[in-house]
């Protein structure tokens, strides 16, 4: 029984010393004793001294807005040299190339803001079947600054048709017919008919765009036709066919803003 008495003592000692010996370490610790000497302090005394801390390392993830500023910004970049392994890139181009000549050249014929004698010459006239423009079929002048004439004494039988192409053609003309020649008074440019002429400019270009669409279409159904394409592939040539039309699509709108510009007159 004594032993035992004994024994809880030592140890209830032991305690008391330890924490008195954790006491006098902290406060030397919190006092941050100016080391002048190298010999004054040792490594291990100043080792114990400072408590150890288990760190936590935070990753910080971007928020939903953030995500979707950077999905935005993802620009596709177009590769000819990989989507030549699935696809024809050089008729691709060239197919949404000539929707843009169309464009160019439709507003080159219908879009004239003084009915020019060039875009009356290039209207095309069918004659037993086949397309001619006007100036195949008859000879064109301007008598003044305010009338063209037409011709039609060597092709008589087309005058109907030549009638009503000049009536339809965008210009805004309206053609008077006299035995085989047809004057056409050049009407005053006003507000409104610049305005109309605007949107026929954006008609054009809305079935050129179409045109554009169409061909990525048919290129991209052609291109899941095909066998042993993986799925990443395929998307990543998808992606790239509808950049490569985009390409063109802003071309096109960028030669619909200079016309509308010039029709205008802003």
């Amino acid at each position: 029984m004594n032993t035992i008495l004994i024994r809880t003592v030592i140890n209830e000692l032991k305690i008391k010393a330890y924490w008195q010996n954790l006491i006098q370490n902290t406060k030397k610790f919190h006092a941050v004793p100016q080391i002048q000497h190298s010999n004054s302090l040792s490594c291990e005394k100043i080792h114990c001294c400072i408590p150890t801390y288990n760190s936590i390392i935070v990753r910080h993830y971007a928020k939903g807005k953030d995500k979707k500023k950077e999905k935005g910004k993802t620009k596709v970049v177009i590769n000819e040299v990989q989507m030549a392994e699935l696809l024809n890139v050089d008729s691709i181009k060239t197919q949404m190339n000539n929707s843009i000549e169309q464009m160019k050249d439709d507003f080159i014929k219908h879009l004239s803001i003084r009915s020019a004698t060039g875009s009356i010459e290039s209207l095309l006239v069918t004659v037993d079947g086949e397309e001619h423009t006007l100036q195949e079929l008859a000879q064109i002048s301007r008598k003044n600054p305010k009338t063209t004439i037409i011709n039609m004494a060597i092709f008589p039988q087309a005058i109907p048709e030549a009638m009503k192409v000049i009536q339809k053609s965008g210009l805004n003309l309206n053609p008077q017919q006299d035995g085989t020649t047809i004057y056409i008074p050049i009407p005053k440019v006003t507000k409104e008919h610049r305005e109309n002429l605007s949107k026929n400019a954006k008609q054009f270009f809305t079935k050129c765009k179409d045109n554009i669409r169409e061909i990525q279409s048919k290129y991209t159904k052609s291109m899941k036709k095909k066998e042993g394409v993986s799925e990443d592939l395929l998307r990543n040539m998808e992606q790239q066919l509808k950049a490569l039309a985009d390409k063109y699509i802003m071309e096109g709108e960028q030669i619909l803003q200079s016309k509308q510009k010039e029709l205008t007159g802003e």
